[in-house]
């Protein structure tokens, strides 16, 4: 279902580790590809979030360099396991 930007994927099942699958229609709209890393955020009275780094960069004015450091501290990570 969609409402101008605004989209709705469907639900997802908690695996017993924790892990969900993101609907394949949600990975296409927002470019998200295998190893991709993912910001979760998260309020206890309204709920989880979920944003590439690179979305939150470009919609986040005047945080720009905070998620670069973000991003570089998750560059490292996958070189070592690389």
């Amino acid at each position: 279902m969609q409402q101008g930007d605004k989209r709705f994927y469907g639900t997802v099942t908690v695996s017993e580790r924790g892990q969900i699958v993101i609907p394949a229609e949600a990975r296409k709209d927002f470019n998200i590809k295998t190893g991709d890393k993912l910001l979760v955020f998260g309020d206890l009275n309204q709920g989880l979030a979920f944003a590439t780094v690179e979305i939150m960069a470009k919609n986040m004015a005047g945080t720009t360099e905070l998620f670069r450091e973000i991003q570089n501290t998750i560059k490292p990570e996958e070189e070592q396991n690389g």
